[in-house]
């Protein structure tokens, strides 16, 4: 590689496709890789290269690196810089790349590719002969230097014009000011055009440059630039040497061929960012619509913040917490649909039976449309689990037209949850309402309370007391988060609470919750339930369609009946979805259901007559119940006498009808209910009627 005392590259160079950073001879710049080639270049080259040469690579700038290796290679710009890796490092998060160091050495020209894959390697010719570069500026010009001479030296004046309107006693400015004067004059545009504030397109044309000559002609006018750029600046404010260094920062690179010659002047960028940023900040602030108490705690903060600097830790807190006042929605709310008859609708294809709670979100609808100031009523849905609390608390946001937030409150036992943090903590946010007002984006949103039952306490306060703020009409209007240390309105949203059970909830909360009690349903209702909602859902969940699978209204009931015990719907989906699976497997198959035993068939004529089921849809019969879900287990069982009535034989016609009435009343009815009352002729039930 040396040659004469002086840099001699080889003649096949390695790529690095670039198209962020233009790097100069005599300068260093950062280079993050990503793509599939270079990432290869670094792997298989420099990390596993043992000698000097190995670290040489070419950089070509302005072109970007395909992201898949399959794609074709882009039209390479002809002229690169040849440099030496410094520095590799390997990074993970957050995706796999390489952070390289790489110092500028010489030009060199792309004379043809030897290979793409795995990465670029090129015959390159270079065009910087660094045997001559041994002039220093210091040293006259002579005779035969001519115009070069000349632009030689008035760049070197305008260099040091530059450095001498800078604070020297910052030691980068200083450590310059030494450098200049023993730097050949070959390397002063490239050192020069890397240090100033000039953009990438400019550092382009410079690179182009391939004579000494034009390279101080494209270089000069942008010395020119940054020293009448100084000079207006000193005129428009009266300057200090603190203020100079945050104007005007020099870096010195370390490492390299060339230590000490890579410089970034540039203009501290921070400061007119952070000034752009805290006015963006204030124009929001004033148009966040906020109350009078609210904009007067964000002015006070916003003027706290202004004459912090960044780099204080209060900084960031002060910042979080006036985005968050700028965020939350003082003023925006999403416009109620009134129209009943489309709510009665929707409510009616969403949920089977609940007539109780449809009607009161009818009535509610109904008198919202008599006032439009009414406060958002404060409702708790109370029943067993999987009746469907929770899906009526979206329906009814959906008939509304609002947006919807749940809130689960099961296992919640600190109070900071619901009221937030104070800022004085470490960490400190807001709490769940705030957070969820937030996110909704509107003031007046739907939000469901889900298991407010379920409520803890501890030592860090309980939950279910800070409710009573949240849920009490004549106290939300000012519901004061921790966090925020302001009030903010709730009247306006409406809460949903859901709970199993009443007896553990706080009394002084329940008291302020409008309790509507949501029943078990009955057996005709889940028939109905299963074949409107769950049957549909569970065939689009197993990708199977009706023309495939058909559950009659018997094999449903005998399902209810036999295989489940609730009040809600849960097992019933679970053993819907057993079912689905079960036949899912049979058409992967191609097969069908196994028929029911010939033995089976030959005991009923009837049955002997009927022809076999078809492939297509594969019925669930009861037979087909019993291979998939297996035994029943619930039966129907015969309640017992009296034990003076077991002494007693039933050969009357009064005995033999309580005794017909009894083994009535262990059974279910239509209703799903069983009757509990005794020695009356007819049951709860309307379509039931029993003589005694």
């Amino acid at each position: 590689m040396a040659s004469g005392g002086g840099i001699q590259i080889p003649s096949r160079l390695p790529l690095l496709l670039a198209h962020e950073g233009v790097l100069l001879p005599g300068s260093t710049i950062r280079f993050s890789v990503d793509s599939p080639r270079n990432m290869q270049l670094v792997s298989q080259r420099l990390l596993k290269g043992t000698s000097l040469k190995s670290t040489i690579i070419g950089v070509i700038p302005n072109t970007r690196d395909p992201e898949q290796d399959t794609e074709e290679l882009p039209t390479l710009h002809t002229i690169g810089t040849a440099g030496i890796a410094v520095q590799v490092v390997g990074s993970n998060w957050p995706k796999p790349h390489y952070t390289l160091l790489i110092t500028g050495l010489c030009r060199f020209r792309v004379s043809g590719l030897l290979k793409e894959r795995p990465f670029v390697l090129a015959e390159v010719e270079q065009l910087d002969n660094l045997e001559q570069y041994t002039t220093s500026t210091t040293e006259g010009t002579t005779a035969d230097d001519g115009e070069l001479g000349e632009l030689s030296q008035k760049f070197h004046q305008a260099a040091v014009q530059l450095l001498g309107m800078l604070d020297m006693s910052v030691p980068a400015v200083a450590k310059f000011r030494r450098l200049l004067d023993s730097l050949p004059r070959e390397m002063l545009p490239d050192v020069v055009a890397s240090m100033i504030r000039t953009s990438n397109k400019e550092k382009l044309q410079v690179l182009d440059a391939v004579s000494l000559e034009e390279r101080f002609r494209r270089t000069l006018p942008m010395l020119t630039r940054q020293i009448e750029g100084l000079k207006l600046l000193k005129k428009s404010r009266k300057m200090t040497p603190g203020n100079e260094k945050r104007v005007l920062s020099m870096r010195n690179s370390k490492g390299g061929p060339f230590p000490g010659r890579q410089f970034s002047l540039d203009r501290d960028e921070d400061s007119d960012d952070d000034g752009d940023d805290t006015a963006s900040l204030e124009k929001k602030v004033h148009g966040a619509n906020m109350p009078e108490a609210a904009l007067k705690v964000s002015l006070k903060e916003l003027k706290r913040l202004k004459k912090m600097p960044q780099s204080m830790p209060e900084y960031a807190l002060t910042r979080n917490y006036l985005d968050l006042m700028v965020e939350l929605p003082w003023s925006r709310s999403t416009k109620d649909c009134l129209d009943i008859r489309a709510a009665r609708v929707l409510l009616d294809n969403d949920h089977y039976a609940m007539e109780k709670l449809k009607r009161r979100v009818l009535e509610y609808l109904a008198v919202r449309q008599l006032k439009t100031s009414l406060k958002g009523p404060i409702l708790c849905f109370v029943g067993p689990p999987g009746v469907g609390k929770t899906s009526v608390g979206r329906s009814i946001a959906k008939t509304l037209g609002r947006e919807f937030h749940r809130i689960a409150l099961g296992g919640v036992c600190d109070q900071s949850d619901i009221r937030g943090h104070r800022r004085t903590y470490v960490g400190s946010m807001p709490g769940r309402i705030i957070n969820g007002l937030k996110t909704v984006g509107v003031n007046n949103p739907v939000f469901l309370l889900d298991e407010v039952d379920k409520l803890g306490k501890s030592l860090q306060g309980d939950p279910a007391a800070a409710l009573l703020e949240v849920l009490d009409p004549e106290q939300n209007h000012s519901f004061t988060d921790h966090y925020l240390n302001v009030a903010f309105d709730l009247s306006q949203v409406l809460f949903i609470a859901t709970a199993n059970t009443t007896a553990t909830i706080p009394p002084a909360l329940l008291d302020r919750m409008e309790v509507l009690q949501v029943p078990g349903y009955t057996q005709e209702e889940k028939v109905e339930i299963a074949h409107r909602h769950l049957i549909p859902n569970q065939l689009e969940q197993h990708g199977l369609t009706p023309q495939q699978l058909h559950i009659p209204q018997e094999s449903t009931q005998d399902i209810i009946c036999r295989y489940t015990r609730e009040a809600g719907v849960r097992s019933l989906e679970r053993k819907i979805g057993a079912i689905c699976r079960a036949v899912a497997v049979k058409v992967a198959e191609g097969h069908r259901l196994p028929e029911t035993d010939a033995s089976s068939l030959e005991t009923s004529p009837q049955q002997e007559d009927k022809a076999a089921p078809p492939e297509m849809p594969i019925v669930i019969d009861q037979m087909a119940l019993k291979d998939i879900l297996g035994p029943p287990l619930f039966e129907l069982e015969v309640s017992s006498k009296d034990d003076s009535a077991l002494n007693q034989p039933a050969t009357t016609e009064r005995s033999a009808g309580w005794s017909t009435f009894l083994t009535f009343i262990v059974k279910p009815c239509g209703a799903g209910r069983v009757c509990e009352q005794q020695r009356r002729v007819r049951c709860t039930a309307a379509h039931h009627e029993v003589e005694t």
